[in-house]
């Protein structure tokens, strides 16, 4: 019987890409003819078309860099975006590296991580800059890695991170190994851990005050060990504009995918770091003090007999925002404010490996309606961790960027993975889009 690990082929495979990354000053850029993408919509999709934004086309422009992973970036007052990064190379302004693996393993101890369940060693997380208003012609460069122990899991990683008012919160979240027999065979599967919670800088990712918080103890109290469905797992920042100028009341808000224990159908890979069954909205005012005590965090807990949503400070009384029972995974939003419009990017990573889905919603409001945009089937064809940074949205709204990392496991069991659109590759990708009505 074979044991297969999920993530020890993604971190090989990052380390192969970035291993033969070269230092690039400038993006790497193309053009190819502009198309729509057609949408095709699964049959049991709970969300109604929407009539205001029916689809996107693809402009035909790219962007990016062959460097690292985990790219969120937030936008901030002095006009740069500020992100995290992972799995990977990313160079430094003085033609160095930084290298980065948020595995609780080491590439130099191949074949020992999966046993070695009380090695404590680091999982190294980076930090970046990316400079510029014209996607075709950043300048993006590290700003150093900082370690954090994973015990009792097996990986950290990078998730939700926000600039606001001078101060860089950057969120990291836990994955656990644990042996699970599928089809008669064994898999050491990477199930979605806790959010830990926030490290700090003041001085715009140059210096770091630690989390105060612990794999063992996280922000919310909830565990994934051995494959128990976590709410907040991976959580990220609604993107509200530079330094947050659209936030609707000052509040930071965070949307997160997770599951549940009342899954009547849960399939093998229910919650990963990129497939779940909900989505989850949470709030906070964001504070040195507050960002990572619980007690200052408001949870939506469903809508009242008018309508109006519902929060609570009891974490017990968590309600999810959305559900599409094994269709939803990682998930970011984005408010296109000339369109008065929130974006959402929903990944379904099918079995995390192979190819992946993403869909677009909008809605008036973060606990408005949702509807959907487009469904893109196979999109990347291994595209992950989609979002729509705010800085590149067109002055009229009909037009943005997306960015992604995408196709990290390019040959799964004999699967050969496309780019689609092209210039999808591991790495930060951009693609320029445009809304339809």
């Amino acid at each position: 019987m074979k044991t297969h690990s999920i993530l020890s082929l993604l971190f090989l495979l990052s380390a192969f890409f970035s291993t033969s990354a070269q230092t690039q000053l400038k993006p790497d850029t193309l053009s190819y003819k502009s198309f729509v993408w057609k949408s095709e919509t699964p049959d049991d999709c709970p969300f109604q078309q929407s009539k205001e934004l029916t689809g996107i086309r693809f402009s035909g422009l790219k962007s990016g860099f062959h460097f690292g992973d985990t790219w969120y970036p937030s936008w901030d007052a002095d006009d740069n975006l500020y992100s995290p990064w992972t799995d990977g190379r990313c160079w430094r302004l003085d033609g160095s590296y930084d290298e980065s693996s948020s595995g609780e393993f080491s590439m130099n101890y191949p074949g020992n991580w999966m046993k070695d369940t009380e090695h404590t060693g680091p999982a190294v997380t980076g930090q970046a800059v990316i400079e510029g208003n014209d996607p075709m012609k950043l300048k993006v460069y590290s700003l150093g890695i900082q370690k954090g122990a994973a015990y009792p899991y097996h990986g950290r990683y990078p998730c939700g991170s926000l600039v606001y008012n001078g101060v860089w919160y950057y969120g990291t979240y836990c994955l656990d190994l644990g042996n699970v027999n599928y089809g008669g065979t064994t898999y050491n599967w990477p199930w979605l851990g806790p959010f830990v919670g926030f490290r700090y800088s003041t001085d715009k990712g140059r210096s770091w005050t630690a989390c105060p918080l612990k794999p063992q103890k996280p922000l919310f109290g909830e565990s994934g060990l051995q494959g128990y469905p976590v709410k907040i797992g991976s959580p990220h920042f609604v993107d509200f504009g530079k330094n947050m100028q659209y936030s609707p009341d000052g509040k930071a808000y965070l949307v997160a995918h997770g599951a549940d224990i009342f899954d009547s159908k849960p399939r093998f890979w229910n919650a990963s770091w990129i497939t779940g069954d909900q989505v989850y909205l949470i709030r906070v005012t964001p504070s040195i003090e507050n960002m990572n005590n619980a007690a200052a965090y408001e949870f939506f807990s469903g809508y009242d007999q008018k309508g109006s949503a519902i929060w609570t400070s009891d974490f017990s009384k968590i309600k999810s925002l959305l559900e599409w029972n094994n269709n939803m995974g990682c998930v970011t939003v984005s408010y296109n404010a000339p369109l008065k419009k929130y974006i959402m990017c929903v990944t379904d990573g099918g079995n995390t490996c192979s190819k992946m889905n993403t869909y677009l919603l909008e809605s008036d409001s973060l606990t408005g309606k949702w509807k959907l945009v487009t469904y893109l089937k196979n999109f990347g064809e291994q595209a992950y961790f989609v979002n729509i940074p705010t800085k590149f949205i067109s002055a009229d709204g009909k037009s943005a960027w997306l960015l992604y990392s995408g196709n990290f496991a390019p040959d799964w069991n004999g699967l050969k993975i496309l780019e689609k659109p092209q210039g999808s590759h591991y790495g930060l990708v951009l693609q320029k889009i445009e809304f339809l009505k």
